[in-house]
């Protein structure tokens, strides 16, 4: 269970890590910690990498024929 104490222990260790010229990020978090911290209001702060969803594929539909029109001129 996630709580507001490791939300604290996060931001310290971020506070830590700029004032020695690095940077936090976040990554592979759990759904409860990521609520938690846009709870919060520390997505950005903390360097909460958005969560990548898998790419959808268009669904292709019927097969439509390709053909030209009736040339009027023959």
């Amino acid at each position: 269970m996630t709580s507001l104490a490791e939300i604290d222990l996060l931001a310290r260790l971020h506070l830590a890590a700029r004032r020695c010229g690095n940077r936090l990020r976040l990554r592979y978090v759990s759904d409860e910690l990521r609520e938690l911290i846009a709870f919060c209001g520390l997505e950005e702060a903390l360097g909460l990498e958005q969560r990548r969803e898998p790419e959808q594929r268009e669904q292709r539909g019927g097969v439509e024929e390709e053909r030209e029109l009736d040339d009027p001129s023959l």
